[in-house]
This record gives C-alpha cells, sequence and structure tokens, in this order.
C-alpha cells in the first residue's frame, strides 16, 4: 500500500513531502482522503502535531478532535503544547467558547507555558486576531501583517507555511473591507481560492466577497452569497447555513431591495426586510421588541423613522467602537438623502 510507507513512527519525509508524493500517484480526492488518514493514525509525533493543520484546513473536524485528544495524551511535551492550541482554535471555531474567553485561555496558556516554536506563535497571534475579529475590534487585527515574516522564515514545514498564508489571507480580507480597501481585500480573498479546494475555505471567503459588494452591486454580492451557501449544503457546514441563511443573504437583497422569498429568523433582519417593502412602522414595532441594538439595527432604526440622530448614533458606533469605515457608509448614505 501507498499509505503504509508512511505510518512507521520513524518516517522521516514531511507532511509536504508526502503530499507532494500522494499528488503524484492519485487524484486529487483520493490524495486528500489518504493525506487525512496519514495525519489521524501516523505514529509519529511530527505528523500527529503538524497533521492537525492539514485537518483544520480541510475542515476535518471531527478527525480533528481524535487527533488532538491524541496530542494532548502524547507523552511527547511539544505535542501537548500543540494539542491545547488547537482545543482552543476549535472551539474558537465552532463558537464553543467566547472570543473574551478566548482571550482568557490564550492569556492562561502563555502564562503557564513557554514556548519558541514559531509555527505556535503564530497560531497565538492568528487566533487572537479571530477574537478581536469576532468583538467586532477591528482596530486590533492587522498586527500579523507585519509580523508573520519572522515566524514563516523559521517554519521548516513549507505545507504549514502555504496553510498559514491562506489563514492569513482571510484576516486581511476583513482587515481591508473595514477599512473601504476594497482593491486589496478582494485581492487577498481570490488568492486563497486559488491557493485551496477547502469548502470550509471557500464558503468563507466567497461569504466575505458578497458583503464586498453592498455598495457596488447586487448581482455581484448574491452571486458569491449564493456560492457559499451552495458549497455550506454540499458540505454539511452547518454554521454557515444558519449565517448566510438568517443574517448575510437577507441583509444584502434587503438593502437592494430585493426580498421575495426571503426569510430570516433574525429580527434585525425582519425588520431590515420590512423596510426594504416601505412597511416602515412594522419595522418599527420589530426593533422595538430589541433591547440592546447593534449599530445595524440603529441604522434600520433611523432609516425607518427618518431620525438623523439615530443615524448619526449608528455611524458613531461603527466608527468608535468597531474602526468599521465600510458598513459605517450605510447610515452616512442615509442622512445624506434626509
Amino acid at each position: 500500500m501507498v499509505i503504509a510507507k508512511f505510518m512507521t513512527p520513524y518516517s522521516e519525509l514531511t507532511i509536504t513531502e508526502m503530499m507532494n508524493i500522494l499528488n503524484l500517484e492519485k487524484d486529487a480526492a483520493s490524495a486528500k482522503e489518504s493525506m487525512k488518514n496519514i495525519c489521524l493514525h501516523s505514529k509519529s509525533q511530527n505528523i500527529q502535531k503538524k497533521g492537525m493543520e492539514y485537518l483544520y484546513i480541510y475542515g476535518f473536524i471531527q478527525e480533528l478532535e481524535l487527533l488532538i485528544q491524541k496530542n494532548l495524551e502524547s507523552d511527547n511535551p511539544s505535542n501537548r503544547l500543540w494539542g491545547g492550541i488547537y482545543r482552543i482554535m476549535v472551539d474558537q471555531r465552532c463558537f464553543k467558547i467566547s472570543p473574551i474567553e478566548t482571550l482568557d485561555q490564550l492569556a492562561y496558556f502563555r502564562g503557564r507555558y513557554s514556548t519558541k516554536e514559531p509555527e505556535l506563535l503564530f497560531l497565538i497571534e492568528l487566533i487572537q486576531e479571530k477574537a478581536y475579529q469576532h468583538l467586532n475590534q477591528f482596530d486590533k487585527i492587522g498586527n500579523l501583517m507585519v509580523t508573520h515574516q519572522q515566524y514563516f522564515s523559521e517554519i521548516e514545514e513549507r505545507l504549514l507555511v502555504v496553510f498559514f498564508k491562506i489563514r492569513l489571507y482571510k484576516i486581511n480580507v476583513v482587515y481591508h473591507i473595514m477599512r473601504n480597501e476594497l482593491i486589496m481585500a478582494r485581492k487577498y480573498a481570490y488568492r486563497a481560492l486559488n491557493m485551496l479546494d477547502s469548502p470550509q475555505l471557500h464558503a468563507h471567503v466567497h461569504t466575505y466577497l458578497g458583503l464586498s459588494y453592498t455598495h457596488d452591486a447586487y448581482e455581484s454580492g448574491i452571486y458569491h452569497l449564493d456560492q457559499a451557501l451552495k458549497i455550506s449544503e454540499d458540505n454539511n457546514l452547518y454554521y454557515m447555513i444558519n449565517i448566510l441563511e438568517n443574517y448575510n443573504i437577507p441583509f444584502l437583497s434587503a438593502h437592494y431591495k430585493m426580498v421575495e422569498n426571503i426569510r430570516t429568523a433574525d429580527k434585525g433582519e425582519q425588520a431590515h426586510i420590512e423596510l426594504a417593502k416601505g412597511n416602515n412602522e412594522k419595522a418599527i414595532d420589530i426593533l422595538s421588541e430589541i433591547p440592546s441594538k447593534t449599530p445595524f439595527q440603529l441604522y434600520y432604526l433611523g432609516k425607518a423613522k427618518r431620525d438623523k440622530g439615530l443615524l448619526m448614533k449608528s455611524y458613531n458606533h461603527f466608527i468608535g467602537k468597531r474602526s468599521d469605515y465600510f458598513f459605517s457608509k450605510l447610515p452616512l448614505d442615509a442622512m445624506k438623502k434626509l
């Protein structure tokens, strides 16, 4: 068997070399499946550590859970550290812990353990930036754009560098969208799409691309959101299906007043849809049920009431609390039309 030669605990082949061999001997789908099994069952402690990134980036989360546990139970201290970092990362990705809890766990990890492994140092910063993204504190992301090269230059496993670059590009897409630098955002988005055939990656990136057309063109934006939804449905990415169906697709559709057959469980976007239909009073009634409003919901309410004060409050929230120069254009444009 081709795989058997990779399963010895003393194999000197790196993940990069294994992947290159499999790609020569198998079609893409078979190579990916074989590599997944190697990562999961290899007795090499090096493969057990670095195989977690392969499983993560391709979205093999069930297999990754097993490999994380194997690393956490390893007699090798380095493997246990890697297992701990990927434990935090997966919990963050699946929203099992809040962004604040994520930052607390990182602080605990840094306080208790010391490591000079460049892969772990990069991943710690990456998890931190993702937490700030989830907190909508966009002024705190972007540091890795400056510091990443010091880590990449020390990482010997080149496939990991490729995977880490893709993860960095995803952060860059969000960073540049929030700064309203759409040419740069889309450049990084298409780079990521062209580098890897991961359904999870493509669903996320198409979502970002779709939202980047909020101020430009409905057809372009909804194309990317529909692509993200199709990929998510085909690959059982349930958390992405929920986000797309209840938030992103209703948001873009209502923004462009293309709301026929659009449904959502989210109260804010229900109000947005009513606003798009011209049912301002109904939108106001729905929004009045929401005690603590997001800047988007303040924008919807200000637009429904034709209230410049609410629109300015929304704008200040976008800028002051989120450093969001992209979606802040929504209340700004609405004020100009009053």
